[in-house]
């Protein structure tokens, strides 16, 4: 008798690939076309201020060696390379600093892969209209989070990064629709992408191969999809095959109902959320909510005698093992750090996580007033809540202060205004382009949709940085 399950879901993988091969700009909702919009200025800070970084220049340099035909950019580099390769460099830069945005369900980071694609092929073909690149970024935000969404939290859980594997569906669905794929060869797209699928959750505790995981699922994506139009075949049902499929290899409770459920009405785009932090989005809400009991109570850290975080069990096994410095990846991705430079210095951004901070003393002394756990009422709200956080700070004149926050600074539930995302993305990019510059990318990325060529807005990208 065999062994071998029965399908999650019939068809899944074709139904996709039909929905976003056909999707068009005219289809979408305004309130999807204004998500992408701030999803592209987001998303572009982060890859300009990536590119300033040591991981990601590292990344370019293996690039620029191939010496391939010079047709996309990377950014904030003035140099050009394939598309293939521009998004292998882009896409680990977009992912470079825990600056980028997030769908919290999948897990993914779908700007710094969507972006870097679009924009790699609009260059391509010297300059695509704004709503192309909306409507390709579109099919990409779509497609990787609803894969990310049947995938569960049990792909964490079992060890895989979802922004080197879900994420390289959401860069596939980009490329092919920027490229003009057929529902067939979109299909394949998908189907060959599910093979490239990679990414380990060890590399948060001190690796720079964690930020190359982004980078790597875009350039396969890229691949995926010039393949496909060449008439290379991927696997047909890549996302339900019961043996041997993405789901039931990735995942050990997969819902495969979630692929699908509400395609074309229910726009998962729509849950994608930004960060105010330089860190990983799990401790988001345990650093707003020491930084408020602080604030509201005047509390110094002088003041601080300990500091009590209840979490989620996913946000306790991602985030909150004991900090060694590491490196800047192991800090950004540490409960512990996170609370410290928020005690210390009021914020978590890109200052705080410098290399010459790692090891300050007054950091690693103030780590040791703060204690984790998994909050059992938080654990019984269940995965709409693993961001959640009750924070208590007991002071050393003995007054104690709490405060439980459910929903995250920056998420759909609890959104940044757009000016927020604004201000985060010219604080973000002020050592990367000059003011003129910035102010001209906020316009243009605010009439993205208006934009009957995008080749001004890539130019600005692709121009080496003030700082090199």
């Amino acid at each position: 008798m065999s062994t071998v399950k029965p399908p999650l879901l019939d068809n899944a993988t074709r139904d996709l690939a039909r929905f976003a091969s056909a999707l068009r700009y005219e289809n979408l909702p305004r309130e999807v076309v204004d998500r992408i919009k701030l999803s592209v200025l987001d998303s572009i800070g982060c890859c300009l201020f990536g590119a300033t970084l040591p991981w990601t220049r590292k990344v370019a340099d293996l690039a620029m060696a191939e010496g391939a035909r010079p047709a996309a950019s990377l950014m904030g580099m003035g140099r050009k390379t394939s598309p293939a390769l521009a998004a292998l460099v882009n896409g680990t830069g977009g992912h470079a600093f825990e600056l980028d945005d997030i769908h919290k369900e999948s897990i993914v980071h779908i700007g710094s892969l969507a972006t870097p694609v679009a924009l790699a092929f609009a260059e391509e073909r010297g300059g695509a209209t704004g709503r192309d690149v909306i409507a390709a970024m579109a099919a990409g935000y779509e497609v990787g989070a609803r894969v990310g969404n049947a995938a569960t939290m049990s792909l964490f859980f079992r060890g895989f990064h979802p922004q080197g594997t879900s994420g390289v569906f959401a860069a596939a669905a980009t490329a092919a629709h920027m490229i003009e794929l057929d529902a067939g060869e979109f299909r394949h797209a998908l189907g060959i992408a599910g093979s490239q699928a990679g990414g380990l959750m060890a590399a948060q505790e001190g690796a720079m191969v964690k930020r190359f995981h982004s980078g790597r699922a875009a350039q396969s994506g890229v691949y995926s999809a010039l393949l496909a139009k060449s008439g290379f075949t991927g696997i047909p049902d890549v996302l339900e095959a019961a043996y041997g499929g993405y789901l039931t290899c990735y995942s050990d409770q997969p819902n495969g109902a979630r692929l699908t459920a509400g395609l074309g009405s229910t726009w998962e785009t729509l849950n994608v959320g930004y960060k105010p932090h330089a860190a990983v989005t799990s401790i988001h809400t345990a650093l707003d909510g020491l930084a408020q009991i602080m604030r509201e109570n005047d509390v110094t850290a002088d003041d601080i005698a300990r500091v009590e975080a209840g979490l989620s069990p996913m946000t306790h096994v991602h985030c909150a093992w004991e900090y060694q410095a590491q490196g800047v990846t192991a800090a950004q991705m540490n409960l512990y750090y996170g609370l410290a430079v928020i005690a210390l210095d009021g914020m978590a951004f890109t200052e705080q996580y410098r290399e010459d901070r790692l090891r300050d003393p007054r950091i690693l002394d103030f780590i040791r007033r703060i204690t984790a756990r998994v909050d059992p009422e938080i654990e019984a709200m269940g995965a709409p809540f693993r961001h959640a956080a009750r924070m208590k700070v007991t002071t050393r004149s003995g007054n104690s202060y709490e405060k439980l926050i459910l929903d995250r600074r920056g998420s759909p539930e609890n959104p940044l205004k757009p000016e927020e995302i604004e201000y985060k993305f010219r604080h973000v990019v002020s050592p990367c382009l000059a003011k003129p510059d910035i102010d001209k990318m906020v316009k243009l990325v605010g009439r993205l949709d208006e934009l009957t060529d995008t080749s001004e807005l890539i130019a600005i990208c692709a121009a080496p940085g003030i700082g090199n």
